[in-house]
């Protein structure tokens, strides 16, 4: 890293920091979501971007360096460019561009019960084999012969157990291991690629919001096993086991949270926010199922030495008391659709509010609107210091005209001193 860069990301950095412990920067830090805005700028199909990791890292290059963020949106994040290992794989859960959606779209997450309602007891038994046994199958195709594999515990027959390996000569448990050896290897490809760009970009002068990534553990149940019909039906209908999975995958994601901020040198650990919006579950149900998970997880990744990052999707406007009690001048809740002015009423002495600049006003909205609703939030949620601007949530399509009066403004409207 050259001088001037090591500087630029000094100063960007102190800036995100500064914001975090609630204290005024030189001026509010701007941190854009560019997610598929990228193609859409640079000139390349979202297919493209899947199929091609160079084409998808120079358009990711090419706005980075010309819109020239306070910090980048964690390159881990570029998903796309992982159309090989997401065919491979028959990956079920998720459709992408080419695959299920238009070439010019994003990605979608396709959300079923990967986990059915009378498993739970399989879950606690032994998550791990639950896990390679059934699960897995059930999110990719060509992964159905795990299910076929004999149990893990025969390991424990010591000199016994090589009498099961036959299992293994059946097509389809060596259609699954052979897709896993494969798809392994291609996905490391993918890892070194992005790792290499996400140094230069640190070089280049810019720090990331974020690298590691952890779910709340209600949504953990509610996203990837029971989906949202299932974990809603399960709070009435079988509670006590809903909330001993939360229970029990919290630790897990603590762990994966701090042991990953580690590793890749960023304390901020990234929290989506899905299942607790006040459209999805009544306050008392929050309360009971949804919070004690997710604060948990916060204090634990505080411990550790981590700033949670929460992007809170939906609306939260009914629980902005509730979600106030976490460690004060260490945590980052980004807004989606919350009244961000309230919950920086509420919660401005005691977390670094993000956002929530609409999406849909970057799209159809005019410069001088843009412009407008950026001063506002800067007068209001930036008063005082604790405050990132951003998006409400990532960018896609956006008129370019829009972005840049937004980012301009922000850098000139924003300054503190």
């Amino acid at each position: 890293m050259d001088s001037d860069n090591k500087q630029k990301y000094h100063e960007r950095e102190k800036r995100l920091l500064d914001a975090i412990a609630l204290k005024e920067p030189d001026r509010v830090p701007v941190v854009p979501l560019f997610a598929f805005f990228n193609c859409y700028y640079s000139g390349i199909s979202p297919r493209e971007a899947y199929s091609n990791p160079e084409k998808a890292l120079e358009a990711w290059r090419r706005t980075i360096y010309d819109f020239e963020p306070d910090a980048t949106y964690s390159v881990n994040f570029t998903i796309y460019a992982m159309d090989n290992v997401l065919s491979e794989l028959d990956f079920l859960a998720m459709k992408w561009p080419g695959h299920g959606v238009s070439d010019d779209q994003s990605f979608q997450f396709v959300e079923r019960e990967y986990m059915r309602e009378d498993e739970y007891e399989e879950l606690f038994a032994n998550p791990s084999e639950f896990y390679l046994r059934k699960l897995l199958p059930r999110l990719a195709g060509n992964l159905r012969g795990l299910a076929k594999l004999p149990p893990l515990v025969t390991a424990t027959l010591g000199y016994v157990w090589p009498a099961v390996l036959p299992a293994f000569t059946d097509p389809d448990v060596q259609i699954a291991l052979q897709t896993l050896l494969d798809v392994s290897k291609k996905q490391m490809e993918w890892v070194r690629t992005y790792s290499s760009f996400a140094q230069e970009l640190i070089e280049a002068g810019f720090p990331s919001i974020k690298e590691q990534t952890v779910l709340a553990p209600y949504d953990l149940v509610a996203d990837n096993l029971r989906g949202t019909t299932g974990a809603a039906i399960d709070l009435l209908t079988q509670p006590e086991k809903l909330k001993r999975a939360v229970d029990q995958l919290g630790p897990f994601m603590s762990a994966l949270g701090v042991n990953g901020a580690r590793t890749k040198k960023n304390p901020r650990v990234f929290i989506p926010l899905h299942k607790g919006t006040d459209n999805f579950m009544s306050l008392r149900h929050f309360k009971e199922f949804y919070w004690p998970g997710l604060q948990r997880l916060i204090i634990d990744l505080v411990e550790g030495g981590c700033n949670p990052y929460l992007l809170i999707e939906g609306i939260y406007n009914k629980r902005l008391d509730i979600i106030k009690d976490v460690p004060p001048g260490t945590c980052i809740y980004h807004f989606e659709g919350t009244d961000i002015f309230e919950a920086k009423k509420k919660l401005g002495d005691t977390v670094c509010i993000m956002g929530n600049l609409p999406n849909s006003l970057l799209v159809t909205g005019t410069v001088e609107q843009v412009k407008e609703h950026t001063k506002k939030l800067i007068d209001v949620c930036g008063a005082g210091g604790g405050y990132i601007m951003s998006s409400s949530a990532l960018i896609d399509q956006a008129r370019l005209e829009n972005v840049t009066a937004w980012l301009e403004t922000s850098r000139e409207y924003g300054r503190y001193r």
